[in-house]
């Protein structure tokens, strides 16, 4: 079997629900409370993972996993290291795009919108929220950075988990998203999938529907 006949034997139809104007709240943060409220429910496996794009300084874009951590006065909320790609990145360039996808419910969300960092506060009130583990990862991790080895990470982590007094550090924090664009996908049958897209325009959401 040849790669082409392999990815054509892939193919999945979406039969699940339907999205129209009418059936869609006025404001999209409530449609994606709604969502967000049933892919919970459902039991997903780790609903709030999304897919964070970008742009670096060459004007390229990139993309990876991180965890959706909550609201923020409507504003989408992550945590990293501000030292990382996607840290630099940002500090460069605020506008970001940010991705759900829930196979299990046929869905996507897609945001586009500008990146800021949250308080001090409110970082440092999450950090001490976490596991002592993944305190001191942030912690020891030089993330994006080249390392010599693993065993040299795991070194510093051991040495870490002697210390009694573990902050937060000054580099590490959470990014608030203040989104400008959303659209809402359901999968469809026959690939005539419904889309419904919220673009902000002076000050006021106007919604959409967009050919599949």
């Amino acid at each position: 079997m040849n790669n082409d006949s392999h990815f054509k034997k892939i193919r999945k139809e979406y039969r699940l629900y339907s999205l129209s104007i009418s059936n869609t709240k006025k404001l999209p943060i409530e449609q994606f409370k709604f969502w967000y409220k049933e892919a919970v429910e459902k039991n997903l496996s780790q609903p709030n993972a999304i897919s964070l794009a970008t742009i670096n300084e060459a004007l390229k874009p990139t993309l990876r996993m991180v965890l959706f951590k909550g609201l923020i006065d409507d504003a989408f909320t992550f945590y990293t290291n501000y030292e990382s790609k996607k840290g630099k990145d940002i500090e460069k360039n605020k506008n970001v795009a940010l991705l759900f996808f829930w196979d299990c419910l046929e869905r996507q969300i897609r945001i586009e919108g500008s990146a800021q960092k949250i308080s001090r506060e409110e970082s440092e009130n999450y950090f001490n929220s976490r596991p002592k583990g993944a305190q001191i990862s942030a912690i020891v991790s030089p993330q994006s950075d080249v390392i010599s080895s693993r065993e040299e990470l795991e070194k510093k982590y051991k040495t870490a988990e002697n210390n009694q007094n573990i902050t937060c550090p000054e580099n590490w924090g959470g990014y608030k998203v203040i989104p400008s664009y959303f659209e809402f996908w359901q999968g469809r049958e026959g690939r005539l999938h419904d889309r419904i897209v919220y673009e902000l325009e002076d000050n006021s959401w106007n919604k959409r529907r967009l050919a599949p």
